[in-house]
């Protein structure tokens, strides 16, 4: 027998670091060839790390929320044959720090951020650069307390829904035998625990999920109970729970990035509203004319068009900034980011050369690249590469907003609700469609005139659809 040691692989863009954001595997597990051992997260994309050879877990090299550095040991296996490990090499492994015996309570999470010198997101006041490895290690090992906790010290393998529904049922995961690949636990394992523990109540739930979990749900049909509010007698009782949520994954690279956006890029915003009465009314139609044989079209291709008009008037706006450099590149394409919010938080897949695609095409290619955001199937190229961002919070898009520019671009555009509101035409009061554009710019890059200019003529455009498709 021998061992194999599996490295932090090299994922391109010049990256010397990777958040290790799930394990698949644990200590004593035996893996065949091309199973996914691991998920480690990039600034651009979530990547699976599959293993080369089958054989046994001796050893994972970190933990989860831990960044590892390129080309470092991520994990060991004993195999058949020699394996890849030099003999005398295993005394020169580092030790992974173990969990304690009696692991505390994520009590001391709040502790270790406190030493950060700013209030607000401390943990991100400075990103760490190259090099800092090991600092990023202490910061989020401390974020990551509550995943010593449980009777095995391992935290249990398991999606999102399944973890809400075991919190909402009062089901302590640690005690859940897992049936799913690779350990992991499936709903059915729910199913199956609650059956066997028919009077299972919150109440009586140990460890993380007691802590979380109020004592709501009733002990003979847990499912149902959840549903029924009603149940409390007293709806203005006093709560003193308290959760610590470590910031980990996609949720901490959104926070450093817009913290550093904020931080860095003066902000200038600009609020126009837009009569879209008549684009609606053209929007309509044209879904009735092609109605099951082409796209259906919301309002986001409409917009896409007339930013693309507005653009070759105003190239400014189409830009990068490097202000470590001090260089702004202007492109001739639009490359544009659509902000999509997903189930793991806010990403922007890249809708590439929308001055290319008519109306048809970009409701389609919309369609797509925020699918696959959203299922989690967008690449590195898919999520990289925007010159302009758009972004829109659909029905919920409220009156206005203050956009956040997503870094290095100099702009970005967000749409907000349409809604039914009295104007003056001709002398006249009429109700007419109503919506606001809420925008904001680089003022290091765009000059206040140019940006309001730039907006009057994407609204121009909107009002007069025609002028949509006049080149």
């Amino acid at each position: 027998m021998g061992t194999y040691v599996i490295k932090t692989p090299d994922i391109g863009e010049g990256i010397a670091e990777v958040e290790l954001v799930a394990w698949h595997v644990k200590e004593g597990d035996t893996v065949v060839a091309d199973q996914v051992l691991a998920d480690v997260m990039t600034d651009k994309a979530t990547v699976e790390i599959p293993s080369p050879v089958a054989g046994k877990v001796l050893s994972l090299g970190g933990r989860i929320g831990q960044a590892v550095a390129v080309g470092s040991e991520l994990i060991r296996l004993e195999v058949a044959g020699e394996g890849n490990l030099k003999p005398g090499a295993a005394a020169a492994r580092p030790p992974v720090a173990a969990p304690a015996a009696s692991a505390p309570t994520p009590a001391p999470a709040p502790k270790a951020f406190a030493t950060e010198p700013s209030p607000l997101l401390p943990a991100f006041a400075r990103p760490p650069a190259t090099g800092a490895g090991e600092r990023v290690r202490q910061l989020i090992d401390a974020a990551s307390a509550h995943d010593a906790a449980g009777a095995t010290g391992e935290r249990p393998i398991a999606s999102p829904a399944v973890r809400r529904r075991a919190w909402e049922l009062g089901i302590p995961l640690e005690q859940v035998r897992p049936t799913g690949t690779a350990g992991r636990i499936v709903h059915a394992d729910l199913d199956a625990f609650a059956r066997a523990h028919p009077n299972l109540a919150p109440s009586g739930v140990s460890g993380p999920a007691a802590e979380r979990s109020p004592a709501r749900e009733a002990p003979d049909a847990p499912v149902k109970t959840v549903l029924a509010v009603p149940v409390r007698v007293n709806t203005f009782e006093e709560v003193h729970t308290t959760e610590t949520i470590p910031v980990i994954g996609l949720r901490r690279k959104i926070a450093m990035r817009m913290q550093d956006a904020k931080r860095r890029i003066p902000h200038f915003s600009y609020v126009e509203e837009v009569d879209v009465t008549e684009l609606e009314a053209l929007r309509q139609q044209l879904n009735t004319r092609w109605d099951g044989r082409r796209v259906r079209l919301t309002l986001l291709p409409f917009l896409v068009r007339a930013l693309v008009g507005a653009v070759r008037e105003f190239p400014q706006v189409n830009a990068r900034f490097d202000d470590e450099v001090g260089t702004i590149t202007r492109f001739g394409a639009l490359h544009l980011g659509v902000a999509t919010q997903t189930g793991n938080g806010l990403m922007v897949p890249v809708l590439r050369h929308a001055e290319a695609l008519d109306l048809w095409a970009c409701a389609g290619e919309i369609a797509r690249v925020a699918d696959s955001a959203r299922s989690g199937r967008a690449t590195r190229e898919e999520l990289s590469g925007s010159t302009f961002t758009l972004t829109s919070l659909g029905a919920l898009g409220g009156i206005a907003n203050t956009p956040i520019i997503n870094a290095p671009e100099v702009a970005i555009v967000g749409v907000n609700r349409i809604v039914e509101r009295p104007a003056v035409r001709r002398g006249a009061i009429v109700v007419r469609q109503m919506m606001n554009l809420s925008s904001s710019f680089d003022h290091r890059v765009v000059d206040g005139a140019d940006a309001a200019a730039f907006i009057q003529a994407v609204r121009g455009a909107l009002e007069s659809p025609a002028l949509l498709f006049v080149e």
